[in-house]
């Protein structure tokens, strides 16, 4: 089995997705933009993760902002957690905690504008492939 995808239901899919490409540089590999719901799949630059953001209010929409970090958030890697912390800000996220672990890795948590807890992981190992 492989991972094939994570899906969020969010109010506005099509905004956030947009924000999304902007801002974390991720890409749009598949969309029915026609469809009630909005689908898009975007994929990171590896091209082997990719993250559903979609629309359904037949289910509630979770609270995001509500839910702690530690029950979901999405994470990126990036070898400059600091910086994009910093550029995130300057395009509407919001800052929640920024952690060093002994072995030097520092977690950086931002919440996106829909709430999403988005952590920045720079790793002092990288898990294999980064």
């Amino acid at each position: 089995m492989k991972f094939e995808h994570v899906a969020l239901n969010v109010p506005e899919p099509l905004a956030m997705a947009r924000w999304y490409v902007e801002n974390l540089g991720l890409t749009v590999v598949r969309k029915a933009e026609g469809a009630a719901r909005h689908i898009h799949f975007l994929g990171d630059d590896t091209g082997r993760v990719f993250l559903e953001l979609y629309s359904n209010p037949v289910a509630p929409y979770p609270d995001y902002a509500a839910a702690h970090p530690q029950v979901l958030h999405v994470a990126f890697y990036t070898p400059d957690a600091a910086a994009v912390q910093q550029r995130l800000v300057a395009a509407g996220a919001k800052p929640f905690s920024d952690d060093r672990l002994e072995d030097g890795t520092r977690l950086i948590v931002v919440r996106c504008p829909w709430g999403v807890a988005l952590q920045l992981a720079q790793r002092a190992k990288p898990f294999p492939g980064f």
